[in-house]
């Protein structure tokens, strides 16, 4: 005689195992035979939201709107080191754009793609919309569950058709006072159904009926006032869950509370805080990391990668920073060593082969760096990818001294992105050995256009302009590379000659 598993059981067993498609299924065919049975609710419940759970810890992505219309800053003009708004606040420790490029929001370029790393704050709206993002999902965290006895109530019958849970049909007072379905609940209408406003209903609700004793529903009430924009209260109800229960989860979300209304020094020390009661926990760690690194302060920043890897060490991120660090401070060698350390732990990509090709050009390792660039051109994912690497490829080139391979190269690069500002910069400089000056100024429009952050094109202009007679033109470009990087001594002494040259006229 077969023995049958019990189908609840089975259900939670794929649930545990994360096959949450065919939990789901099972969950389904149960409540056909019972809609009340509030065990098999709960679990679908759980299995709906786990597809599309993402941590709001790590993930962060400000919109355009957010970006350009937002009212939260707290002084126009910060003191230096102490906004991420502002770019070059750093107290040094940073590389300069001559060594390390910059992005739009003026930071160095991280060495490890983050949500926000790539785009920063745009000065203008133009700037907004071209900025790249990107974001991927974060630790998988399952929630828990139980058989409940009790059977449900009408609102939980579910349409074949429709929505599982129909939400204007649910008495939120009635299930936030039953603490074994609201969380689930409340999590299901807050990333399954993306619905702020019933979830922020029903965590009020249950945390008037714990007695505003429960953390978990004040984190609850904080995430939802954090995607509302309303960045103080989320702060209220993060302090108050501190308050009642010390978590590592807690400390994050108020940290990015005060990252994104612009408190870096604030929330350092919070993380400060958050180490004292958890000794080495590497995501307050990584956090400190990171707000260093933005603010531009780099070698503080590496010293606490190097914290992270002695509690974790193979932290990725860790990792790819200090390596990218050392290659920016003249040490491809040691840069060399992360890199090999991330192919050993099973790491295979694109940006990983392409740095590794960097690293072995810069350390005279020749007979590795086209190897590493060719595994990199058989990995690429996307157009930007191929046309980063034919970037790269081209700076081998002119390292080698084969200026043919490298403009055929920089043609690459744009044939695969035609807004890679540095191959126009480098194009332009390459038509100007030929002597085509109206290919090179034009190509140094277009790079200036495409990033104003960047100084070299501005600088370039400047100086072409200047050859040419244009003195006007060669100011205004001159005026723009100082903005951009202000410390740039060739900048200066051009902009000296010019002034000299106008008061004499």
């Amino acid at each position: 005689m077969e023995v049958t598993m019990d189908p609840l059981f089975l259900a939670w067993s794929y649930f545990r195992r994360r096959k949450l498609q065919q939990c789901s299924e099972i969950c389904t065919t149960l409540l056909q035979d019972n809609p009340y049975d509030q065990a098999a609710w709960s679990l679908k419940t759980c299995a709906l939201t786990e597809m599309v759970y993402i941590d709001e810890v790590e993930v962060d992505q400000e919109g355009i709107a957010e970006m350009m219309l937002d009212e939260t800053s707290i002084a126009q003009v910060a003191r230096p080191g102490t906004s991420l708004r502002l770019p070059g606040t750093s107290h040094g420790g940073g590389p300069t754009p001559a060594v390390r490029p910059m992005t739009q929001s003026g930071r160095p370029i991280t060495g490890f793609v983050r949500p926000s790393t790539q785009s920063g704050r745009p000065g203008t709206m133009e700037q907004a919309i071209k900025t790249p993002r990107t974001a991927s999902t974060a630790r998988p965290v399952t929630a828990a569950s139980g058989r409940f006895i009790r059977l449900g109530t009408a609102s939980m019958l579910t349409n074949p058709d429709g929505p599982f849970i129909n939400l204007s049909r649910l008495n939120l007072a009635k299930y936030s006072q039953k603490p074994n379905l609201s969380r689930t609940l409340f999590e299901y209408i807050f990333h399954h159904e993306n619905d702020v406003k019933n979830a922020l209903d029903l965590a009020a609700q249950a945390t008037e009926h714990a007695q505003f004793k429960d953390w978990w529903w004040k984190v609850q009430l904080g995430k939802c006032y954090y995607r509302l924009g309303l960045y103080r209260e989320a702060e209220k109800q993060f302090r108050s869950a501190l308050n009642h229960q010390e978590v590592v989860d807690t400390y994050l979300y108020l940290a990015k509370v005060y990252q994104r209304i612009d408190q870096p020094i604030t929330a350092l020390s919070l993380f400060k805080q958050g180490l004292d009661h958890f000794p080495g926990e590497v995501t307050l760690l990584t956090g400190i990391a990171r707000i260093h690194e933005e603010m531009n302060n780099i070698s503080s920043a590496t010293e606490y990668y190097k914290d992270v890897l002695k509690q974790d060490n193979t932290h990725v991120e860790a990792i790819a920073c200090i390596g990218s660090s050392h290659f920016y401070t003249d040490q491809p060698e040691i840069a060399l060593r992360f890199y090999r350390r991330l192919l050993q732990m099973g790491v295979y990509n694109c940006q990983l082969y392409n740095n590794l090709g960097l690293c072995c050009f810069y350390a005279q390792q020749y007979d590795m760096t086209l190897s590493s660039f060719e595994r990199a051109l058989a990995l690429v994912a996307s157009d930007e990818e191929q046309a980063d690497v034919w970037y790269n490829i081209g700076h081998v080139a002119v390292g080698i001294g084969d200026l043919t391979l490298a403009y055929q190269c920089f043609k690459l690069t744009l044939a695969f992105n035609n807004d890679h500002a540095e191959a126009y910069n480098n194009l332009a400089v390459l038509e100007l050995r030929k002597g085509h000056i109206e290919q090179s100024k034009a190509f140094l429009q277009t790079a200036a256009s495409l990033a104003p952050h960047m100084y070299e094109p501005h600088f370039n202009l400047s100086i072409l302009s200047e050859k040419i007679g244009d003195l006007q033109s060669s100011y205004g470009a001159a005026q723009k590379s100082e903005d951009a990087f202000p410390e740039h001594v060739d900048t200066q002494q051009l902009l000296k000659q010019l002034r000299e040259h106008f008061s004499v006229l």
